[in-house]
């Protein structure tokens, strides 16, 4: 539903009771959708996707990565900058785009953008592995489309108190 709205789900969360999810390639929409049927237990699945990565021209994935890939909880940043970057941006959904958009347009090319895909369970290991990867990030930040009492930010801000999240 267009008004859903994830800081409830997130409040809801406990237990790995759900899984809670904001895919942005094709690819890892079609191997979350294919790891869930897969799996020997069930439980609901929310899926947060905004109708514009459906035909937006950046969200897109080659065959390969449809044939082989898997579910990727966390997102890099493709860009490689993991020695330049002094900003690190954790972020979710639609919004990736336009920050790397935007960050194009003015020539920035020391903030690296990281995608978290799926929100609850949150891959805490994972994000603690690749933020290790910018030895030179004087600054880790949550960014969201959404006001801060309305999206990720107070679950993301809890979750990841040992880092020093902005």
């Amino acid at each position: 539903h267009s008004s859903a709205r994830i800081e409830r789900y997130l409040q809801a969360a406990a237990n790995n009771n759900i899984v809670l999810v904001n895919a942005t390639t094709p690819a890892n929409f079609y191997h979350l959708l294919r790891r869930h049927i897969l799996r020997n237990f069930r439980k609901p699945l929310i899926i947060f996707t905004p109708k514009m990565l459906l035909r937006y021209p950046k969200a897109v994935s080659t065959m390969d990565e449809l044939a082989t890939g898997r579910f990727e909880e966390l997102i890099d940043d493709p860009r490689n900058i993991h020695k330049t970057a002094t900003n690190v941006v954790l972020c979710q959904g639609k919004v990736y785009y336009e920050l790397i958009e935007e960050a194009e347009k003015r020539g920035v090319k020391d903030m690296a953008f990281v995608r978290v895909e799926q929100l609850y369970p949150l891959p805490k290991e994972q994000i603690d592995a690749t933020l290790a990867k910018y030895k030179n990030a004087k600054n880790i930040i949550w960014a969201q489309e959404e006001p801060e009492n309305m999206g990720a930010w107070t679950f993301m801000a809890m979750n990841l108190r040992h880092i020093d999240l902005k």
